[in-house]
């Protein structure tokens, strides 16, 4: 499993290198965030000796222990925000996709600012109405106002998930939606895009591919998360 790591990620990489020639876009506008939850440290640490720069996780006690034994790489929450483990993901992570409420921004901020350092954070959109969580279209401007006003936080742009469905156009769409929250509320990173949908996610303009199964393999876990 850990020798086809690396295979498996220069292969991906190559894949969406050429669907960004394809779409007329350059490589190096799009990164790359291996979603290691479910994952043995071993088979992310061959990932990223194999080139992969960031890495994601779900779940805050996992993470930690995960983290320890890791080569250098930046570390993306993209897990649901309690606020009473705020002050941990802020101290463990390097960025925050997945504030989707005022309340989430708030004790990352006080996190942030107690631990002395900015933290880039992007706002979850609910562009596709099975999600429970992620904040809705029309709310956005609303909640990027407040997050831009908290101390500690810089908001990069937008994240989103798309449905879970065979319906490529109903993909296409979602993407879409989320591509234009962003325009509307200004930012520079779009954080679209899973194993299953990604090349529709660059047609839309996605930034950041967060990628579990294709670069990783099979997991097990605990629900559908970024």
């Amino acid at each position: 499993m850990i020798e086809k790591v690396a295979e498996r990620y220069r292969a991906l990489r190559g894949a969406i290198d050429a669907e960004l020639a394809v779409n007329r876009r350059n490589p190096s506008a799009v990164t790359l965030v291996g979603i290691a939850k479910g994952q043995p440290a071993e088979v992310v640490a061959a990932a990223i000796e194999a080139g992969l720069r960031d890495v994601g996780e779900n779940y805050l006690q996992e993470a930690r222990r995960k983290f320890e034994s890791l080569p250098p790489a930046r570390k993306h929450f993209v897990g649901h925000v309690q606020t009473n483990k705020a002050k941990a993901i802020a101290s463990a992570f390097d960025v925050v996709q997945s504030i989707d409420r005022a309340a989430a921004g708030e004790a990352l901020s006080r996190a942030a600012v107690e631990l002395g350092r900015t933290l880039p954070v992007l706002l979850q959109l609910n562009v596709t109405p099975a999600e429970r969580f992620g904040c809705p279209p029309e709310d956005a401007e609303k909640l990027a106002e407040t997050l831009r006003g908290q101390p500690g936080l810089r908001l990069d742009g937008v994240m989103a998930m798309g449905p879970l469905t065979t319906d490529r156009s109903a993909i296409s769409r979602a993407f879409e939606l989320a591509a234009k929250t962003l325009d509307r509320i200004g930012g520079s990173t779009l954080s679209i895009g899973m194993s299953g949908d990604w090349r529709e996610a660059l047609q839309a303009g996605s930034t950041m591919l967060r990628i579990g199964e294709a670069l990783f393999g099979s997991r097990t876990g605990r629900g559908r998360h970024p």
